[in-house]
């Protein structure tokens, strides 16, 4: 097993920093590896607290009577200059769990209300969003949406369009663009489910 020897802070940025680690792989070899986080300082990094706790939520939800439409937002990210789908999504305040916090970035995101469903927390607790460089975990609220649409409550940062997209808009944006790895696998569902929640009964 690879060890830990020295982490170093190389950012000091308000929501995602950088963490320089001396480690030595499992054969004894020593290297760096880098750490996106969204960590203040180190003491607060996973690998140090040995604590999993949810830095985001993301929401899966249906809109509409039939419940035949699921809510996306299509975002500036520039990452990669450019848009992409995903669900809508944002980070847990501090003593916020994440039904309510899911609530709060549904209404700020795409101004809809969020009715959030009770599920065994097997489908809710945080899962890491990109291991392979970030300790990131996010946790999932699954529910229903209503109301009227408003960007309104948007970030001067946020560059989003709501979208409710029905199976046919869903199948063209899988095949045609470009869609955050969660919101694919959520949409899938969502595209060949009669049910697209009953994975989690």
């Amino acid at each position: 097993m690879g060890k830990i020897r020295h982490i170093e802070q190389t950012t000091h940025n308000p929501y995602v920093n950088l963490y320089e680690l001396d480690v030595e792989n499992r054969l004894g070899a020593a290297g760096k590896y880098y750490v996106a986080s969204r960590a203040k300082d180190a003491k607060e990094l996973e690998l140090c607290t040995k604590k999993q706790a949810a830095d985001g939520v993301i929401i899966y939800s249906l809109y509409g009577e039939k419940r035949d439409r699921v809510v996306l937002i299509r975002q500036y990210r520039y990452a990669i200059d450019g848009y992409i789908y995903e669900l809508p999504a944002g980070l847990v305040e501090p003593g916020e769990d994440c039904h309510a916090a899911a609530v709060r970035e549904m209404r700020e995101e795409t101004g809809l209300t969020l009715h959030p469903l009770t599920v065994d927390t097997i489908y809710e607790k945080p899962y890491y969003t990109t291991i392979g460089m970030t300790d990131e975990c996010c946790g999932t609220v699954f529910g229903y949406a209503d109301g009227q649409i408003s960007t309104d409550a948007l970030e001067d940062s946020e560059e989003i369009e709501v979208v409710l997209a029905d199976r046919k808009e869903v199948r063209r944006i899988l095949r045609e663009e470009r869609v955050a790895v969660v919101c694919s696998y959520m949409l899938m569902h969502f595209l060949h489910e009669e049910d697209p929640f009953a994975f989690l009964h």
